[in-house]
């Protein structure tokens, strides 16, 4: 069974508030303050600074709640994983940035579902590093993104390779040529993601590789749904850099038009990331086979 002073650390983290906590837990306050000091210790550490507002970890606190973390997200999949097995079901809850949303990996991860029965998938759509936090704390069981980690505990299988591209309206006068320049998208208004986004943070690297900056461009419009951008990009309000894969669909319904840009080759990864004790290879190498299958496809 879960120690229960591992619920009641992570109540008191994430409340900051020891009152508070006791409440959620249905404790006393005195039970929580007990539950802490034990934990500080048994393991001869202090977890929090306390105020007489606030509570923040020590650095020695985000340790011990990194790894609390990490013991109830496996104590919980544990018990799931009893129960599935009573149900000869398997569940796999799979993390992917909003860039892999928006090309057809969902689409696969259906298609998988539809032929394997009693397969469960459940996704998770979030940014690179919180997909990688959750990773690590054993939330998620794959995360599908952008690049790569270096991590020791942590394998990585390279499902595609991927690059930027100018997409804009067919309607736009850029859609009539082959390649354009820097110098004619600084023309354009531009409609990109967030900042911190992948997508983002290569084409602004690239630049900066050829001493430019983003500051240089008629930046419009900053959208975090890639779908979004696409649509606006079709209704020519403004030209985007995507990954190629995500216009695909698009591209292929006559939506949009991609180009290449002169000096920038702006190459990536998309990788399976997992735990050394994933216990479901099978089910990872056949969502590689197909979507190896579904890119054909779009090609």
């Amino acid at each position: 069974m879960l120690d229960i002073k591992i619920d009641t650390l992570l109540t008191v983290y994430e409340t900051r508030n020891f009152t508070r906590a006791a409440k959620q837990l249905s404790l006393t306050q005195p039970a929580v303050s007990h539950h802490i000091n034990q934990l500080e210790k048994e393991l001869g550490v202090k977890i929090f600074n306390r105020s007489k507002n606030d509570l923040k970890p020590t650095f020695e606190g985000k340790i011990v709640i990194m790894y609390a973390k990490r013991i109830k997200s496996l104590y919980n999949k544990l018990q799931q994983e009893l129960i599935d097995s009573k149900d000869n079901i398997t569940q796999i809850t799979i993390g992917i940035t909003h860039t892999a949303e928006s090309n057809f990996m969902v689409e696969v991860l259906a298609k998988y579902c539809s032929l394997n029965e009693g397969v469960n998938i459940k996704i998770i759509t979030a940014p690179i590093k919180k997909l990688y936090n959750m990773l690590m704390n054993y939330e998620i069981d794959l995360a599908i993104v952008e690049g790569t980690v270096s991590n020791m505990n942590i394998n990585s299988l390279l499902i595609d390779t991927d690059y930027l591209v100018l997409a804009v309206s067919n309607n736009n006068e850029l859609a009539k040529k082959s390649m354009v320049t820097i110098d004619q998208l600084k023309k354009e208004k531009m409609i990109l993601r967030l900042p911190g986004s992948g997508t983002r943070n290569l084409f602004i690297a690239h630049l900066e590789s050829i001493n430019m900056s983003i500051r240089e461009f008629n930046l419009i419009l900053e959208v975090d749904n890639v779908g979004t951008i696409k649509d606006l990009v079709s209704q020519d309000f403004g030209i985007s850099i995507l990954p190629r894969s995500v216009c695909l669909d698009y591209v292929k319904n006559g939506k949009l038009t991609i180009l290449p840009i002169e000096n920038l080759s702006m190459i990536r990864e998309t990788n399976i990331l997992y735990h050394k004790d994933f216990s479901h290879m099978n089910i990872l190498q056949d969502i590689t086979k197909l979507y190896n299958k579904t890119a054909k496809t779009y090609k």
